[in-house]
């Protein structure tokens, strides 16, 4: 019987498996993941989750019966220490499972602190899983001084959801704004005065020089020589591609492991999807974190191993939800030159341009104009600037 495994329980992991049953395989299929739980969503553990307004089993992608159900092999709490591509085995909690083929989806991993300036001590937290964010939730009571490291979309969140719940906020980001690296100086504006409205201590163009504390946390030293008393901190700057098994079987790297259109890396037979995986994009490569590339890529990845021999065309989307404000973005805005705004009943939305052709929009608050840009920009279609920028232009006369 032909065996399919796949490496990494998360969102892509559970799309492909789900998508191999849909299509007709009916060989064996191996699932191996290291954390305790069945395949979960990522994205409301900085949000509802932490929040409390959500429990483990809504957080599930499936019911855990679905996976005996569709006779999916799940192997939770399992390490999967290597992989030999030319015997077509890998080595699970040092057992050998040969496979005709595998498919990597092992996402990525959050970047800490150096131990040299208190990444180790306790009360210092990352905000990747489930285990991360239920030790973390005790620290969440009104009034106890929390410090965020990084201005990003991940620590944005986490102070919305602190401020929400009456704690006391600072958040530093080392680089002159606040969203510097994914988004344009009108949308980082849009976000810093939310936060501050809402009493974050949000300062900008100032890192941390070093955490402080005896085995705990329990103060911060900044780059600027500000001090602060800290009861905990949370780490939000990046995740990088978790690529070490692919590194060992040597594959190709590349920002993430590097593979084909079809989603097939440098050795044949092994496929990459997800947050973890690099790929052709226009002409060059691109590695997307985002739950949509998850899914839309390891599904494809399943059909190509099934052999449809169909290219990934990613459609960029993303979101980000800060106390009752809702940010979706389509596409990516690298290269921009011109950043338009248009305002609505409902919302706001910017508009990126590289000369006359628009490449992406954050619109905050205002879906239409969001499901809008996402159909021009997957239509390859290019509004004149002036058009969205008219309040009296009806957005839809545009497809």
């Amino acid at each position: 019987m032909t065996h399919i495994a796949v490496i990494g329980a998360g969102q892509a992991g559970a799309a492909l498996v789900a998508r191999l049953r849909k299509l007709g395989f009916d060989g064996r299929i191996t699932l191996f993941g290291a954390e305790p739980t069945p395949p979960y969503q990522r994205p409301p553990l900085s949000k509802k989750y932490l929040l409390g307004e959500i429990d483990t089993a809504r957080l599930l992608l499936r019911p855990a019966s679905f996976y005996a159900e569709n006779a999916i092999d799940l192997c939770l709490s399992t390490t999967v220490e290597a992989i030999r591509p030319a015997d077509k085995v890998l080595v699970a909690d040092g057992k050998e499972v040969a496979f005709d083929q595998l498919a990597l989806t092992t996402g990525a991993n959050p970047r800490r602190l150096p131990n040299a300036i208190g990444g180790a001590l306790d009360g210092v937290y990352t905000v990747r899983n489930l285990q991360d964010v239920d030790a973390m939730a005790p620290e969440l009571q009104p009034g106890r001084r929390l410090l965020i490291i990084g201005g990003g979309y991940i620590g944005l969140e986490a102070a919305a959801v602190a401020a929400s719940r009456g704690l006391d906020v600072t958040l530093v980001e080392m680089a002159e704004r606040i969203l510097q690296r994914v988004a344009c100086a009108e949308t980082a504006a849009y976000f810093r005065s939310l936060h501050r409205a809402h009493g974050v201590d949000l300062r900008e163009g100032v890192g941390l020089q070093r955490l402080l504390g005896e085995g705990r946390v329990s103060g911060a030293e900044l780059t600027d020589g500000s001090r602060l008393g800290v009861d905990f901190a949370i780490v939000g700057v990046g995740i990088t591609p978790a690529v070490g098994l692919a590194e060992q079987a040597g594959l190709d790297i590349d920002n993430g492991i590097r593979t084909d259109a079809l989603g097939q890396t440098s050795h044949a037979g092994i496929w990459a999807a997800g947050d973890c995986a690099s790929f052709p994009y226009r002409n060059g490569r691109l590695r997307l974190e985002s739950v949509p590339n998850a899914i839309d890529q390891a599904e494809a990845v399943a059909a190509n191993m099934l052999g449809a021999a169909a290219p990934y065309v990613a459609r960029p989307w993303f979101w980000s939800d800060q106390y009752d404000i809702k940010l979706q973005i389509a596409g990516l805005n690298s290269g921009y030159q011109q950043v338009v705004q248009r305002q609505s009943d409902k919302g706001t939305s910017f508009w990126y341009y590289r000369g006359e052709e628009l490449l992406a929009v954050d619109a905050m608050n205002d879906p239409r104009a969001y499901m809008i840009a996402k159909r021009l920009i997957e239509a390859g279609k290019s509004p004149a600037a002036g058009q969205i920028a008219d309040p009296g232009c009806d957005l839809k006369s545009l497809l």
